[in-house]
């Protein structure tokens, strides 16, 4: 499902659209072979009895029920979530049934870093926590690319105007009542 264009001001540009990186469904796809394979041999090897009949139930909710939980959700979980980054704002969307959707405007992120274990240095993946004015934190795991994606971030940002140059132009620009000059005039 492509990111909708919806919640995008109107001269605002994705930069970058990003999904976790493929090892998160690793395990996941492994675990649904494996409940697939004990189902099938559940089927081959359990005699066609009443008790055959009922361990085959039983092999059929075991697997279900694994298959499930650390197969498909998590297989779900990876393909609802994604990261886009835009001109302005960086957008984080998740969620299988209930959508959770934050922005974090570029002019108020004031730090992120990059967190890389051997596996993702191998893998060239990683984990960007950017921290924001206001104790805000966003946490990206598994992003492909990191390196990449944290210097485009960097350049981003640097590009961001600020949010307090505008306030400080209409300060400027309207002078304050009751202010002087310096002189005192009698």
């Amino acid at each position: 499902m492509a990111f909708p264009e919806d919640v995008l001001a109107d001269e605002e540009e994705i930069v970058l659209h990003l999904r976790p990186h493929w090892k998160a469904v690793v395990l996941p796809v492994v675990v649904v072979l494996l409940a697939v394979a004990g189902l099938i041999m559940g089927l081959v090897l359990l005699p066609s009895t009443d008790g055959g009949r009922i361990g085959l139930l039983l092999v059929a909710a075991i697997t279900v029920y694994y298959g499930g939980r650390y197969g498909l959700h998590p297989l779900l979980d990876w393909r609802c979530t994604e990261y886009v980054l835009t001109g302005e704002r960086l957008l984080t969307q998740r969620g299988i049934v209930d959508r959770e959707r934050r922005d974090l405007p570029l002019n108020r992120i004031n730090d992120h870093a990059l967190t890389q274990s051997l596996l993702d240095r191998i893998l060239g993946s990683g984990t960007l926590t950017i921290d924001s004015i206001g104790d805000q934190r966003a946490v990206l795991a598994g992003v492909p690319a990191a390196q990449l994606v944290q210097s485009t971030l960097y350049e981003l940002i640097e590009l961001a105007p600020a949010a307090d140059d505008s306030e400080e132009e209409e300060e400027v620009a309207q002078p304050q009542r009751g202010s002087s000059s310096g002189r005192r005039s009698r």
